[in-house]
């Protein structure tokens, strides 16, 4: 059986949110500690796209910076293709990784330098990583990623304010394909697009990822998005995955309540007249989290045992109602 590409095993992130020592000492006050990330594991194949998604403040985009390096982990590992990204690696190994990890971001136009051309822009990583020699080299490799990406290698001498969102996030992507990565982190990549861009958008990824091979973690909130684009999908709230699955077999046949009233939550025509649970509450304050399973004061299901022990993730789903066939019995009734 073939090895992970990407193996991501009991990630944690822990950040200090406390007043300054003397406001502490003043008023009296203790340091405080936000869990964003409270062990996640999962593994991505090579070429496939596995996305995370859940509510805002679920620690999706926290997962996605510490996977490709830009916040390190406050325990956990992250190895990518045999190569660990802290710790035991070398330096030159950890330096060739980098160079085929790639990352598109939220806002395209935040993103981009707006001082910068995009010919320059696109070549930032060409340069970096010093993957071709020579001023003509790099314009003509700069102008295929253009093309290839669905703009004219003219449009190279613009700067970024002068595109669409679209365009820019096209230009992004152009830009992370610049360095010959293998795999590429998209946090939100359509989030800021209107539909029918995100839906181009959406079919270039695709399209890129049967050409070259690319590997995809995608961090989403919108499942209509990943029911598109995702191989496996991981459900997460509150810092932790409540639930992983195939993409087909979650919308198909989702376990943990969580997940159901996500997508309950999705438009659907074919369900017009249909009686349809709204999801309930907001996501608790995560400085002081529920205790046991952190979903128990929205779901319908808990009971003793759900405030008070956490479930483990067990064939794919996290849920102490799930183990002991507990919603089975409610759904039917």
């Amino acid at each position: 059986m073939e090895k992970p590409y990407a193996q991501i095993n009991n990630l944690r992130r822990t950040f200090d949110i406390s007043k300054p020592w003397l406001n502490r000492v003043i008023e009296g006050g203790e340091k405080q500690y936000l869990k964003a990330v409270d062990g996640v594991s999962f593994d991505i194949a090579r070429g496939e796209t596995f996305a995370l998604v859940g509510e805002s403040g679920s620690g999706k985009s926290t997962v996605a910076r510490m996977v490709v390096g830009l916040l390190p982990p406050s325990g956990g590992d992250v190895t990518i293709d045999g190569v660990p990204m802290v710790g035991r690696a070398s330096s030159q190994d950890r330096q060739r990784l980098r160079r085929r990890i790639q990352m598109i971001f939220q806002d395209p136009y935040a993103s981009l330098n707006p001082r910068w051309k995009v010919e320059d822009i696109v070549a930032e990583p060409i340069r970096a990583f010093r993957l071709l020699d020579g001023d003509k080299a790099i314009r003509e490799r700069v102008g295929e990623l253009l093309t290839l990406v669905g703009l004219h290698p003219a449009d190279g001498i613009k700067f970024p304010h002068e595109f669409s969102g679209g365009q820019r996030q096209r230009v992004a992507i152009a830009r992370a394909l610049a360095s010959n990565a293998e795999f590429i982190v998209c946090d939100e990549p359509t989030s800021a697009l209107d539909v029918s861009v995100q839906a181009q958008i959406l079919n270039l990824m695709r399209d890129l990822q049967d050409q070259f091979g690319l590997t995809y973690l995608f961090i989403s909130h919108n499942l209509a998005v990943v029911r598109h684009m995702a191989t496996r999908i991981g459900v997460m709230y509150l810092g932790r995955i409540v639930e992983i699955s195939g993409g087909r077999e979650l919308f198909a046949a989702p376990k943990h309540p969580y997940t159901r009233m996500l997508l309950d939550a999705v438009p659907d025509m074919n369900m017009a007249g249909e009686e349809r649970v709204p999801i309930s509450g907001e996501i608790p304050n995560p400085i002081n989290p529920p205790s046991g399973c952190t979903f128990n004061p929205r779901c319908p299901f808990a009971n003793d045992r759900c405030r008070s022990e956490v479930p483990p993730l067990l064939d794919g789903v996290a849920c102490h109602a799930v183990h002991e066939g507990r919603i089975a019995i409610a759904v039917a009734a």
